[in-house]
């Protein structure tokens, strides 16, 4: 059934999360208060709200979004390729508009389609809620509100693997490891992205590690659909 949809009308996409502030005493009085009752159901043994709120980024409502890769394909002469842009920016505010705009002007049909590895429990809904609250609208692509199942434009690989099953996640890594998708080795995972944002304060390095997971995205969509993965020399970073 993936036969179905068209290659050049799917944005692939990853995004980089962060908390908030930097550490829990950065936060005001009331923040503080929600993350010490959010801490109770996350903590391990006896961690306390500060060592907990390194994973304050897990959740949009104590986090923010630092990078937005996205990957689209082109097929040229039977070829395909696939061009990868980051938007990364200290400001989230600045950082969904630059991206809204790119969604508001070129995916913006209902035969276009959004595609991330456990988007629907994540990246879709996380994107929707920054937007809120940063006093922006949601491009139709990502609103969900009013619309029947099957007319919501998302596509999840982590849905398509599970077939149905609830039981358990499966990882992007794992599954490029099952289809033997070639991933270049990294310096950071993202358990570290939360670090390398604030103590070393390198957009750049998360934006590099950020487009990565695109790729293996598209690559495993493509395994998905049994079709050739895309050559190295065919994936073009911008």
């Amino acid at each position: 059934m993936l036969e179905q949809f068209n290659l050049e009308k799917i944005l692939f996409l990853d995004i980089e999360t962060t908390s908030a502030v930097k550490s829990f005493d950065d936060l005001s009085d009331d923040f503080k208060k929600h993350w010490e009752h959010k801490s109770k159901f996350i903590a391990k043994e006896d961690e306390t709200p500060n060592e907990t709120y390194s994973k304050a980024g897990i959740y949009a409502e104590f986090g923010k979004i630092v990078c937005i890769s996205v990957g689209f394909i082109k097929i040229e002469n039977g070829l395909k390729k696939l061009r990868l842009k980051s938007y990364f920016n200290h400001n989230e505010k600045e950082l969904l508009i630059d991206f809204f705009e790119l969604l508001n002007k070129h995916f913006n049909t209902q035969q276009h389609i959004l595609c991330a590895h456990n988007g629907k429990e994540f990246d879709y809904p996380y994107i929707a809620r920054r937007a809120l609250v940063n006093g922006l609208s949601i491009p139709t692509i990502l609103d969900m509100a009013g619309k029947k199942p099957w007319e919501v434009q998302h596509l999840d690989t982590l849905q398509l693997w599970k077939f149905g099953d609830y039981k358990h996640f499966t990882s992007l890594n794992l599954l490029t490891t099952i289809f033997e998708i070639p991933t270049p080795k990294d310096d950071i995972d993202g358990s570290m992205v939360n670090q390398v944002y604030w103590q070393e304060n390198d957009l750049e390095r998360i934006a590099n590690y950020c487009q990565k997971d695109v790729v293996a995205l598209t690559q495993l969509f493509l395994r998905f659909r049994n079709e050739p993965l895309i050559l190295p020399d065919n994936i073009i970073y911008s």
